[in-house]
């Protein structure tokens, strides 16, 4: 009998722990299909905990939700919420300022962007975020999950060393984090690298969360492409994919033409900023990454040597924990 071939076991990520005797830090990372929340000590990181992001109830529900999760997250590692030394939120945007704090207008969480026809169970044109965290805890950094995501990959996955990036996840949404001469992009509300929400197709048939139709996001991203192609018997990003490394040419089609619609998204951010690399996760390229690796790359390679030569898309160091490890590296 033929043993079992070897497998490799699950990535388990860089260990990071804090200095003996370093007060204990919250990691929090909101997207717009789950909330992921963890405490981090000297014995590493603790009391994970995953829930499905709220979007019922009053429009501070969120922040409530992530209160919560971090007090039980504290109980599970033995640690006192009162002794959190800060806490780091990685968060899907846009954001707003209100008196400087900030809130979310996130098209996949904020059904008051685009209306009922995009399907959200709310009204909401924002998401309560920083003020209610704010009023139990002293420190409080909330960035947008592609720029964390890319301090990140910068400083433990494969963005390291380099100068001019950008992190882009594929997920339930399209995020980016941009890095241009070894600074990182911010912007005047910190929403810099929202080009899921760029135009780059004439296709006009897929209404996006924040209210444009046919932009990228509402092309290409996780929980578009059930909206788009669920008629054809497509359940959701995953039956599209599988099907097409199965041959299946209906499904071939479409994902050829999905990656010419995130490949030229791609590319206009090589182009544009002049980059080295991009490194690229989320859950739905993950899972698929080997397969839509090349398909990405062709839509910039060989385009304009000048600027795309030497430049190499990568998947993410840190694969499929890039979430966990994106609101951390905002506080150790």
């Amino acid at each position: 009998m033929n043993s079992p071939l070897p497998t490799a076991p699950p990535f388990a990520g860089p260990d990071i722990r804090l200095p003996a005797g370093a007060a204990p830090v919250a990691c929090v990372d909101i997207g717009g299909t789950k909330v992921a929340v963890a405490v981090v000590d000297q014995r590493g990181i603790l009391g994970r905990r995953v829930e499905p992001t709220a979007k019922e109830g009053a429009s501070d529900a969120l922040a409530r939700q992530v209160l919560r999760m971090i007090e039980e997250s504290s109980a599970a590692a033995q640690i006192r919420r009162e002794d959190l030394a800060a806490v780091g939120v990685a968060s899907c945007g846009p954001f707003v300022l209100n008196d400087g704090q900030v809130e979310l207008a996130a098209p996949n969480i904020c059904g008051g962007l685009a209306g009922a026809a995009r399907g959200l169970p709310n009204h909401w044109t924002t998401a309560l975020l920083e003020a209610p965290l704010r009023e139990v805890f002293a420190q409080v950094r909330v960035e947008n999950d592609g720029l964390a995501a890319l301090k990140a990959e910068r400083r433990w996955g494969a963005l390291q060393g380099m100068a001019h990036c950008a992190y882009v996840t594929w997920s339930t949404g399209i995020g980016v984090g941009l890095c241009v001469d070894g600074q990182m992009l911010r912007g005047k509300n910190g929403n810099a690298g929202h080009a899921g929400h760029m135009f780059v197709s004439d296709n006009n048939d897929a209404l996006c969360g924040c209210g444009n139709i046919g932009d990228v996001e509402a092309l290409v991203a996780g929980n578009a492409m059930p909206r788009r192609f669920g008629a054809l018997g497509y359940a959701d990003a995953a039956s599209i994919l599988i099907a097409a490394r199965a041959g299946e040419t209906g499904a071939v089609a479409i994902i050829d033409d999905i990656c010419r619609v995130m490949g030229r998204a791609l590319y206009n951010l090589v182009v544009t900023l002049d980059l080295q690399c991009i490194s690229i996760g989320g859950a739905v390229f993950w899972h698929h990454h080997d397969y839509l690796l090349p398909r990405l790359q062709a839509h910039i390679s060989g385009r304009l040597p000048a600027l795309t030569d030497g430049f190499v898309l990568v998947p993410a160091g840190l694969q499929d924990r890039v979430g966990d490890y994106a609101a951390l590296a905002l506080v150790v």
